[in-house]
């Protein structure tokens, strides 16, 4: 009757409550597995659009640049016979300088154009502001081919370009600027400052306004002007900003082709060719799909390559 019990009962709740540990173990395990089981599920659809239409056609368009094939007839081999026959081509070479030419009117003059309306919007509230930006922004949300066919008819001889060149007394240096030898990239060059400016403004603008207004205050209190704070506050808060705009217009000058093609189609006498237009041509009215896939190849290396560059000298060193 004087028996401690403590020692008799103690060992069994020790087992048990070890036992509840491995049931407990048992039930996470396969809730943790269901819970990553249903995580990939949400992604699958996605991952598998993705795969089907773009990492799919890349692979695929890769293994074409090694064939002769003309999309009728079967292929035959063709080893790096399509890459040696492009890089002979002085028309790449061109096409490839056209397209650098584009990334000044596609990127660079947007860019600035952008930073500026920033620094002359930022923190003034003014009515009619929301109407401004989507007017602004309009050209983002317009198809390329309307707007290449809109500029071509205002290029034209008697389009509203030439007559407000007529109406301001320079009536002297009207021409059909898209068929002018000398001038007609410049002219395409201008559409894209033209689609891209207000993307970058949007694009900084939203930037600019994540930016602590501390450092405003602290730049006035500094004895600051406006043009020193938007250079040591506005311009850092937004770099982020800049390499994504960057990389954006940069691969829209790259790879333009819409617009090219109902602009100008490559002329006058090839001066606005540029590679994207060079694939089409293989492809459709030679019928070299093997040349115009490994031009593809050729021209996506050299995006990759160029935004490369771009997001390592705008790297954050921070």
């Amino acid at each position: 009757m004087g028996r401690d019990l403590t020692t008799s009962i103690s060992p069994p709740r020790a087992t048990s409550a070890r036992g509840g540990e491995r049931v407990a173990g048992r039930k996470r395990g396969p809730q943790g597995r269901g819970g990553r089981a249903r995580g990939w599920l949400y992604v699958f659809p996605a991952l598998a659009v993705y795969l089907g239409f773009a990492i799919w056609p890349a692979l695929n368009t890769l293994r074409l640049s090694f064939l002769n094939w003309d999309g009728i007839l079967p292929a035959t081999s063709a080893g790096l016979d399509n890459y040696l026959k492009i890089f002979r081509d002085s028309a790449l070479y061109e096409a490839i300088l056209h397209s650098l030419v584009l990334i000044v009117f596609f990127s660079f003059i947007p860019i600035c154009v952008g930073l500026f309306m920033t620094a002359l919007l930022m923190g003034k509230v003014r009515r009619g502001m929301t109407f401004f930006r989507i007017v602004f922004f309009l050209p983002q949300v317009l198809p390329l081919v309307a707007v290449g066919i809109t500029w071509r008819w205002l290029y034209s001889d008697t389009g509203v370009v030439n007559q407000l060149l007529d109406l301001v007394g320079l009536g002297g240096i009207t021409r059909a600027w898209l068929g002018d030898y000398q001038l007609a990239l410049v002219a395409l060059g201008f559409i894209g400052t033209w689609a891209m400016s207000g993307l970058c403004m949007m694009l900084f603008l939203a930037g600019a306004q994540k930016i602590d207004p501390s450092l405003y205050e602290a730049a006035t209190l500094d004895g600051a002007g406006s043009w020193r704070q938007f250079l040591h506050v506005t311009l850092p808060g937004v770099r982020k900003e800049i390499t994504i705009a960057g990389v954006i217009t940069t691969i829209a000058a790259l790879a333009s082709f819409d617009l090219v093609f109902t602009t100008t189609n490559g002329g006058p006498a090839g001066q606005t060719n540029v590679p994207a237009l060079l694939v089409y041509r293989l492809a459709f009215n030679e019928g070299d799909i093997g040349g115009a896939s490994a031009l593809a190849v050729v021209l996506t290396v050299l995006v990759i390559a160029v935004v490369s560059a771009i997001r390592y000298f705008t790297r954050d060193e921070g």
